[in-house]
């Protein structure tokens, strides 16, 4: 009957709450769950404990599964551009993406790592790298690279996708020997790619091993999507690295499709046809939390400056 009502339930009946909110969202499964939730190894509901063992899912093809005019994302630049995406263009281009990932040699299991602003090309990056089942890890290209380097040395990634630079406050600043010390620093890297975000023609001569990003993408097909188990890696994020090097936090497919759904439904009301913003880089959990405002239908408003 009242919001704390519910709460209780919530804690009360930790499976009956989480199947129902699988329910009442209509997972896409393709192998049913044979238990919501199995107990840790030392008898504790959650430390250690498995959550809907057997289910095969992807995050990805949440958000992708509708394909139409709708508009999905409006990236902003600070320069007063924008880009606008429908749920089409944006399943098109990740397409093209996967596509690319996979004639890179990507596959499940695989660390892709971004260097990248919070633009569209993130986004359908990101969802890319989760619909064939690989990791993704992301940081900004304002970090200096001591800080990406210790978080992305704990990945061994397979491929580097970058910016050839950014702009902020008005002024420009290239990106070029940052990414050159961070492939220095990544000898499992066998691909760079990199969008041109500075210039149109950016000169990557220099870059080890490295692509334009329109010589990564390959022409669209459909998207086959790979299931994995519920907690699957999907992203690697980080602590703040404010006491020694930064500590890699895993989520799950499952996990992460769960709780983002309960989160953005039930507790901030984020509704299909709504616009959802977060002011955010790709370097913190907000951003991987302002994507899943797709899986509700909203529009995201990502913002670069």
């Amino acid at each position: 009957e009242t919001y704390e009502h519910l709460w209780q339930w919530s804690v009360d009946d930790l499976e009956g709450f989480w199947s129902s909110i699988w329910d009442y969202f209509e997972v896409i499964s393709h192998a049913p769950y044979s238990k919501v939730l199995e107990p840790g190894p030392r008898g504790t509901r959650v430390e250690g404990a498995r959550w809907f063992t057997g289910a095969k899912v992807n995050y990805a093809e949440h958000i992708l599964a509708r394909r139409d005019d709708a508009l999905a994302l409006i990236s902003v630049h600070e320069s007063g551009t924008a880009t606008e995406w429908t749920r089409e263009e944006l399943y098109r281009r990740t397409a093209e993406i996967v596509a690319g990932l996979r004639s890179l040699g990507v596959g499940r299991g695989d660390a892709v790592v971004a260097y990248m602003p919070n633009n569209a090309e993130a986004v359908a990056s990101a969802l890319a790298v989760a619909a064939i089942g690989a990791v993704w890890s992301s940081c900004p290209p304002e970090f200096g690279t001591k800080s990406v380097i210790e978080r992305f040395q704990q990945l061994n990634p397979k491929v580097l996708l970058t910016v050839d630079g950014y702009t902020y406050g008005g002024k420009q600043f290239d990106s070029s020997a940052a990414v050159a010390e961070i492939q220095a620093a990544l000898p499992s890297l066998l691909r760079t790619a990199v969008l041109p975000y500075l210039s149109a023609n950016p000169q990557i001569d220099g870059l080890e091993n490295t692509l334009l990003w329109q010589e990564m993408l390959v022409e669209h097909e459909d998207i086959v999507f790979e299931p994995v188990p519920f907690d699957y890696p999907l992203w690697v994020v980080y602590s703040s690295g404010t006491t020694g090097a930064p500590k890699a936090i895993v989520h799950g497919h499952g996990g992460a499709l769960v709780e983002h759904l309960k989160l953005l439904s039930l507790q901030m009301d984020i509704r299909e046809g709504d616009r959802f913003f977060w002011f955010s880089t790709t370097g913190w959990i907000m951003w991987n939390i302002l994507t899943s405002g797709l899986l509700l239908g909203a529009t995201i408003v990502l913002y670069d400056g």
